[in-house]
């Protein structure tokens, strides 16, 4: 197993850059759906649900070949890594736009209340009160939203991507070790996984121990 070990280990390393670049795509892209189809003109408003719905309800490796076999069509060519940070990004920011949603409706109307008492653009009360105690609610669903993301990366061998799950790919094509290699390819998406479900679980103690504070 010690033999197979390095080439898994550079795919994993291009896992974890597409899962970091995709956790970034997905986190911008959510939350200007969310904050435009609450709060954006009409324009913007049916833009964000056109968003939500095309990515939420079409399959996300659809997405992957769209963006990499038709984009050139209309004169943009992408490379397979960008390709696969933003198919991947954008399908979990769809979901992440209905959580951030969610979040900030279960804030107590008060607080909005308070914020105009105060003189507060909407935008201010966003940013300095609304969103800051929505965070607390949102982060359990984002922690299954990354995970469910590093998952999703396993799609992008099919763009001939050098990820984790192509290289045990050609490496069980070469040497037919397929229990070997694919127990290694386990225990290395696991362990990943672990890895962002304890920086996430961190992340909510703090941002709790962070509102309790503010609340006091």
């Amino acid at each position: 197993m010690r033999v197979f070990l390095p080439e898994l280990l550079r795919g994993a390393w291009i896992t974890i850059q597409i899962t970091a670049g995709g956790i970034v795509v997905a986190i911008l892209a959510a939350l200007a759906a969310a904050i435009g189809k609450m709060y954006g003109p009409r324009p913007v408003r049916w833009l964000a649900i056109t968003y939500i719905e095309i990515f939420r309800g079409t399959s996300a490796l659809v997405q992957l070949f769209w963006l990499f076999f038709v984009l050139p069509y209309f004169g943009v060519t992408l490379e397979p890594f960008t390709v696969g940070i933003a198919a991947l990004g954008l399908n979990v920011g769809a979901y992440g736009a209905e959580v951030i949603r969610g979040a900030i409706q279960s804030v107590d109307r008060g607080q909005w209340e308070a914020s105009r008492a105060l003189n507060m653009t909407r935008m201010q009360a966003l940013r300095r009160i609304i969103l800051p105690q929505a965070l607390v609610a949102m982060i359990p669903p984002w922690g299954n939203l990354f995970i469910e993301l590093l998952k999703a990366t396993a799609l992008v061998s099919m763009i001939s991507l050098g990820d984790l799950a192509f290289k045990a790919q050609q490496m069980n094509q070469n040497t037919l070790k397929t229990v070997e290699i694919f127990s290694l390819v386990l225990l290395i998406y696991l362990a990943i996984a672990l890895v962002i479900t304890s920086l996430m679980r961190a992340l909510e103690r703090k941002a709790a121990k962070g509102l309790s504070r503010g609340r006091g």
